[in-house]
């Protein structure tokens, strides 16, 4: 639907005039919104290219207000590259978005060391807080960052820190975060040998000031949470098998995983997952944008597990982040790329604001997907597999493969409590190299589902959701 607002156009929540825009080059890259923050009354949008400087130029920062009227932040001209951060250090009240750092009479500072670099994240320092704050680079880079003097040093490589691949591997470091003691990172590195088997590049990983630990050797995009207020960090991934949800609740001191439906395997790829986030946009609610479907998700967990995770809608967009302004809901988005000739269909860099309201969000595709905690896995016997989101979907059916050379009892149970609780829902018979589908009858749900096979095997197992 096309109307006019505040004498501008715009069509179903698009408004044209405020379209990100790249030059034409050469080369001729992408221009991808990687970062949009409310500031001081206007909103902030940070762009990207692919890869640095010199795959495309004409993505600077740039300012909207409240009119509707956008500028490139004078300041920023000709700053270009791979910018994905956005982050408030509330002790000096700036805005550390990009390379720059912003007050809030909108002085802009930029810091020379991090603008060649393809910076994806800033997070809270764990010994100084008021005065540094961590930036993650992509290429493993990791830095320390004074807000008052704008003095950076590099304090870590995580290439060698995590053992991963560097600048030849093309390694995509994509966010870091830091609550309860711990600067947690994660990187999403997935092409052809992850999927086989032959590597795990990917990883997530976690600091404690002194030694860094290993929490998952998989593809991670995106850590957030509300520090102290809801005991909760959350960091969302993928594998094989489905789309994963990692939650560490302070209660207990222990990671979990979750494992969520895909909506598409269009995002099972380092690159086409982009940057898709977990933001607060309702006061005290997180929307978790994850495999091409968004969810609800509440900050707390009661007994160490969590609650509120609903499905809402899929959809096909590649966001790279969005947030809350003037009452609107803003979803920023990465286009149209001519990928330097790559995509001979697309010519011109440009990428679109959608804005609207959070509910609107139901009005996007039916929850949909399909998933489930084993990929031709490894199963012990009496050992539970990882609890699989179950509720928000309405038809549901379930294959179970058994690889192994014996016939195994599978045993489905359900918690329809949300909090942990499972009981026995039935027992799945399936002999040694055969397979077997059991659809749920109309109208049964619970928060979660899990499997517990009677013998060592291997097995995969599948729902699909509908």
């Amino acid at each position: 639907m096309t109307t006019r607002t505040s004498g501008h156009t715009q069509v179903s929540g698009i408004f044209p005039h405020l379209a990100q825009v790249a030059e034409l080059g050469p080369p001729r890259s992408e221009i991808g919104v990687g970062a949009l923050m409310p500031w001081a009354g206007s909103l902030y949008v940070q762009n990207y290219n692919s890869h640095q400087e010199a795959s495309g130029r004409g993505v600077s920062l740039r300012r909207i207000d409240s009119d509707l009227s956008m500028e490139i932040v004078p300041e920023t001209l000709g700053v270009d590259g791979t910018y994905t951060n956005r982050f408030v250090h509330y002790p000096s009240n700036q805005l550390v978005i990009g390379p720059h750092v912003i007050d809030t009479e909108h002085k802009i500072r930029t810091v020379p060391e991090l603008q060649p670099l393809r910076v994806c994240g800033t997070s809270r320092h764990l010994s100084d807080p008021d005065n540094l704050v961590y930036v993650l680079c992509m290429e493993g880079e990791l830095f320390e960052l004074n807000v008052h003097t704008l003095e950076c040093r590099q304090v870590a490589d995580l290439n060698v820190e995590l053992g991963t691949a560097g600048v030849r591997g093309e390694i995509h470091y994509k966010d870091c975060y830091t609550s309860f003691g711990r600067l947690v990172v994660c990187s999403n590195e997935y092409h052809e040998p992850d999927w086989a088997g032959e590597q795990a590049e990917g990883r997530l990983a976690e600091f404690d000031g002194t030694a860094w630990r290993i929490l998952q050797r998989k593809p991670f995009t995106t850590i957030s949470g509300r520090h102290e207020f809801g005991g909760t960090i959350f960091a969302t991934g993928w594998d094989q098998a489905s789309a994963i949800l990692e939650v560490f609740t302070e209660a207990d001191g222990t990671w979990t995983t979750y494992r969520l439906p895909k909506a598409s395997h269009c995002f099972d790829h380092k690159w086409q997952t982009e940057w898709p986030r977990i933001r607060e946009v309702e006061h005290e609610r997180l929307l978790m944008d994850h495999h091409g479907m968004f969810y609800e998700l509440s900050p707390w967990a009661y007994g160490g597990r969590i609650w509120g995770v609903r499905p809402i809608s899929t959809h096909l967009s590649a966001l790279a982040d969005f947030c809350s302004w003037r009452g609107m809901l803003v979803l920023g988005g990465d286009n149209a790329s001519p990928s330097h000739g790559l995509n001979p269909t697309t010519a011109e860099p440009q990428s679109g604001l959608w804005f609207g309201k959070t509910d609107d969000l139901w009005q996007f595709g039916k929850p949909s997907g399909w998933g489930g905690p084993w990929w031709l896995s490894a199963v012990e016997a009496g050992q539970p597999s990882d609890p699989y989101l179950m509720t928000g979907f309405d038809q549901k059916s379930l294959h179970i493969e058994n690889q192994g050379d014996r016939t195994a009892n599978f045993t489905l149970e359900v918690d329809f409590h949300g909090h942990g609780r499972f009981s026995r829902y039935t027992t799945l018979t399936v002999e040694a190299g055969a397979s077997t589908h059991h659809a749920f009858p109309p109208g049964f749900g619970a928060h979660w589902i899990r499997l517990v096979s009677d013998v060592d095997t291997q097995a995969s197992a599948q729902f699909f959701y509908n």
